[in-house]
């Protein structure tokens, strides 16, 4: 037994370090490593160790992306290898070994740090997966700066005294060489750090490629000599042969996909129950916010393929707004392209649906969809939206007070929908201004004025103005005169005329009278119960009056008043021509002149007038 245990320390004792791997890149690594540090060696030798040290480096890159989720399972950590050392160099102290002592700590302290960097390099590949690139580079600073304290205390002990130690036995040999790859570790170390850095977007962009296990082709492709001449040459704009094939095909995708979408956004509205009928006027309306929509699509997979498959928070809230605003206007048109339509089907059915009833609510849901936009714009810039309600809630007040006029001219605008004063295209006269209703706002009613000018009249007037509207009349409109004759007339020539008159009137197809009918519309029995008259409530009016009325300083004046049947102003215009034609003519048969204003002297010397 004792000499098998002498035979276990003479042969760890001297061969601890024989057969020592790292990995095969860390061993690679400390060969180039190695070779730099030969004072022999030219500078265009140093040059080109340095130039393969950097093409090892990408490589082991493109191996390690390649074979992402092995690696990061693989949990290289050497502590069966540090187990059997700590071991060892137990034995080689109780028999005095130092050299041995010390050629196997260093050995440890270099597995410390090769753990240290395989624990490093899992953690970064892991943050790989980060949702942009500044997550993934806040967690490469994170992970850095641990690994560098760790690597800060595992290499705090100085070896380099045993670097000139003399003697040709293997111990003291295997001590020197356990040292220099030690200080080779470390530069190692700093090298994996810097190219960590350097290759950082790269890895980013080559881990979208891992997902989808494509990163072996994009290798492929970029070891190309043409096309890593290329890469060269369009690195100095941030671009690659794979990212303007990438922006290609995602254009010639996009484009197809442009295709389809018209295609089943069009079988959605043919299809769809309540849409079908506003189909094709919606597709034509939001043709050009659709295309526009599929571009700033395009700029934005362009921006994120040119950034290395990541996307900024400065790019990704430029395009949140604009997706906010070009969906805020495609809403908008859309619902305003049926309420368009429904405007002109109304109008062309007379509908009982006021129109106005839909201008002014299609402005509500305008105002609403716009302020949501708005505020969906605020929150993709950054603003507080909480801050913002909160001191919108506090200011609420003065906000009120401030914009009295503008809520007395809302509550005014449901007033006039409500109280059913006047409609869209009504003839009407409020505080002296008179004229046909173009538009019931959201703030103002507009007229349009017999003489062609534009007037913008504030709801809030009309809820404390009388409002005179000519068109709340269905049949009648009023034929009101003074016929004055002369004070010579005979009595029976008066009398006969005002009979004449009287029976003309009755007698004209166009004079409304008793006899005249009409149909009233139908009402609740409880509404027509409250009415004077239906007459009045739907505005017909059939009086016909004709009578000696006064005795006035220049003739004897006979009131006529009657209503045609008509309210159109040029046919109103045109009955009572007719009626003043025919007027005069029973006039000129019952030997009466139409009176005017004189003058009679008396002289009283003569006694007669002149």
């Amino acid at each position: 037994m004792r000499y098998l245990f002498i035979l276990f320390f003479f042969l760890f004792g001297l061969h601890a370090n024989a057969d020592v791997k790292y990995s095969p890149f860390i061993d690679e690594q400390i060969k180039l490593t190695l070779q730099m540090t030969d004072a022999n060696l030219t500078q265009e030798e140093i040059s080109d160790l340095v130039a393969k040290q950097e093409a090892s480096y990408e490589k082991a890159l493109y191996r390690v992306m390649a074979k992402k989720n092995e690696y990061i399972n693989d949990n290289k950590d050497y502590s069966a290898k540090i187990y059997a050392l700590k071991k060892i160099i137990a034995i080689n102290k109780r028999a005095g070994n130092s050299y041995a002592v010390k050629r196997d700590e260093v050995q440890i302290q270099s597995y410390l740090i090769a753990k240290s960097m395989n624990e490093l390099l899992r953690d970064v590949l892991i943050a790989l997966d980060s949702k942009d690139i500044e997550t993934f580079e806040n967690k490469l600073n994170q992970y850095t700066a641990e690994h560098q304290k760790e690597f800060s205390l595992i290499t705090k002990r100085d070896y380099k005294e045993f670097l000139n130690i003399a003697g040709t036995a293997p111990v003291i040999q295997a001590l020197r060489n356990n040292v220099r790859e030690y200080y080779a570790l470390q530069e190692i170390n700093n090298d994996l750090i810097s190219y960590l850095y350097q290759y950082d977007k790269k890895m980013y962009g080559l881990n979208k490629f891992s997902k989808f296990h494509l990163v072996n082709v994009v290798i492929t492709i970029s070891s190309i000599n043409a096309v890593h001449a290329l890469d060269t040459l369009l690195s100095t704009v941030g671009l690659s042969v794979v990212k303007l094939i990438i922006i290609i095909s995602l254009i010639i995708i996009i484009f197809f996909i442009r295709k389809l979408f018209y295609y089943v956004f069009e079988r959605y509205l043919m299809h769809s129950y309540y849409l079908h009928e506003y189909a094709e006027e919606i597709l034509k309306r939001t043709q050009r916010t659709i295309d526009i929509l599929i571009i700033v699509i395009n700029l934005n997979m362009i921006a994120y393929v040119f950034n290395d498959f990541s996307s900024s928070t400065l790019i990704s809230s430029f395009f949140n707004i604009l997706y906010t605003l070009i969906i805020t206007y495609f809403i908008y048109v859309v619902i305003n392209t049926v309420a368009l339509v429904n405007l002109e089907k109304f109008a062309k059915d007379a509908s009982s649906v006021k129109a106005e009833l839909i201008n002014v609510g299609i402005k509500i849901v305008n105002f609403f969809i716009f302020l949501l936009g708005f505020l969906f714009t605020l929150y993709f810039a950054g603003v507080n939206l909480t801050a913002l309600l909160s001191g919108l809630g506090i200011g609420g007040f003065a906000v009120a007070f401030a914009a009295k006029d503008t809520i007395s001219n809302f509550f005014g605008t449901l007033a006039i929908l409500a109280s059913d004063a006047f409609s869209q295209g009504d003839w009407v006269e409020i505080n002296g201004k008179e004229g046909t209703v173009v538009e019931i706002g959201l703030r103002v009613t507009t007229l349009r004025t017999f003489d062609n000018a534009l007037i913008a009249i504030p709801n809030g007037t009309f809820a404390s103005a009388d409002i005179k509207n000519w068109n709340k009349r269905k049949l009648g409109r009023r034929i009101k005169m003074s016929i004055g004759v002369k004070y010579d007339s005979k009595r029976e020539d008066i009398k006969n005329a005002i009979v004449a008159i009287r029976e003309m009137l009755q007698n004209h197809p166009d004079i409304a009278t008793k006899d005249t009918k009409y149909e009233h519309m139908a009402y609740q029995r409880g509404k027509i119960a409250k009415l004077v008259s239906k007459d009045d409530l739907e505005g017909v009016k059939r009086t016909l009056l004709v009578f000696l009325d006064e005795f006035a300083d220049s003739s004897i004046n006979i009131l006529i008043y009657c209503f045609s049947k008509s309210v159109v102003w040029e046919e109103w215009l045109q009955t009572k021509q007719d009626v003043m034609e025919k007027i005069m003519e029973i006039l000129e048969e019952n030997n009466l002149e139409f009176a005017f204003p004189s003058l009679s002297i008396y002289d009283e010397t003569k006694g007669c007038s002149q």
